[in-house]
């Protein structure tokens, strides 16, 4: 981490609340479990990406161990606004871990939203939206530690069968002085199905923070959609930037630039050959035959990779 890191900590951090007030639908790339890593964060800022989170990070693991942040944290100065997320469940924890990244990063965000049954067994992620208190404990203890009141303190949901339960959630949020508020669209037991907008438009009724829409947004289009249905500041993309990394940009698919960029940065990083090998099987998924995939899927290194990218399209 912090070989990375050391050049931003003179730079001027961007602050993310500046994209909220500018009267613009703010474009943010989604916390991903392996995916949303520095590399992948320089690829989709190239196209039209506005802020980025990276991948859920334990807060407890994080602040304990050197070895968890160094995997865990990499940034470097092109990297902004960043916002970090947390999934905690102590004040002290998640303060403790939101100075540690204070100088490197824009802002934390606390993970009230992850539905995998680890994550709720833990006393982490969605299991949070039926803790008001201890949320605002957290929310507070950060914003009462930290000296620098340009650093936001977000938090990321799901929402309740009974959606009086969240409006009263993501008021009891806004007046302990969160930032914004991300809304994934689906209650903890859902999954596949259609996302509720209506929901999140009820929300954004019902409170005066910004209001990020998060849930099934696969293309700007359906991008500009969601602004429309549900009045949200912001809208937050995880398998559609995954699948085209270029569609805030207004590409329908990935472009072979794209994909160019990528090969080009994920070098550049160092990125593992899996990670850098998966990525490319979700940007081509929709640009390449049945055929194709079964090899282009099992190959198995890096030369391999580079080798059929420049033998069937030039890159």
């Amino acid at each position: 981490m912090i070989g990375d890191i050391i050049e931003t900590k003179d730079c001027q951090l961007k602050d993310p609340m500046d994209l909220f007030n500018s009267g613009q639908v703010v474009k943010i790339c989604a916390p991903m479990v392996r995916y949303s890593k520095l590399a992948f964060r320089t690829l989709v800022r190239k196209y039209s990406c506005d802020l980025c989170y990276t991948p859920m990070i334990v807060a407890a693991d994080f602040v304990r161990s050197a070895k968890a942040r160094d995997s865990e944290f990499t940034t470097n100065k092109g990297d902004h606004p960043l916002i970090v997320q947390f999934a905690a469940k102590e004040a002290q924890v998640l303060c403790d871990a939101a100075r540690i990244v204070c100088p490197y990063a824009d802002g934390i965000d606390l993970n009230c939203g992850c539905p995998q049954r680890w994550a709720m067994a833990e006393g982490y992620g969605a299991c949070l939206i039926n803790k008001p208190e201890l949320i605002r404990d957290m929310v507070r203890h950060v914003r009462n530690q930290i000296d620098n009141p340009r650093f936001s303190v977000s938090i990321k949901i799901r929402i309740h069968e009974d959606l009086k339960r969240t409006v009263d959630l993501c008021q009891k949020a806004e007046a302990t002085g969160v930032s914004w508020i991300t809304v994934h669209g689906r209650s903890v037991e859902e999954r596949h199905q259609p996302v509720h907008y209506d929901a999140i438009k009820i929300i954004k009724q019902s409170v005066s923070i910004p209001i990020v829409a998060n849930g099934d947004i696969k293309t700007l289009k359906d991008a500009e959609n969601v602004h429309r249905l549900t009045g949200a500041d912001g809208v937050m993309v995880a398998r559609g930037l995954l699948a085209n990394p270029a569609m805030f940009a207004g590409y329908e698919e990935t472009p072979l630039k794209c994909i160019q960029d990528w090969v080009d940065i994920a070098l550049e990083h160092g990125t593992p050959f899996t990670c850098f090998h998966h990525h490319l099987m979700y940007m081509m998924e929709h640009i390449t035959s049945k055929q194709e995939k079964r090899v282009f899927n099992v190959l198995s290194s890096t030369s391999a990779v580079l080798d059929y990218l420049n033998d069937h399209y030039g890159v």
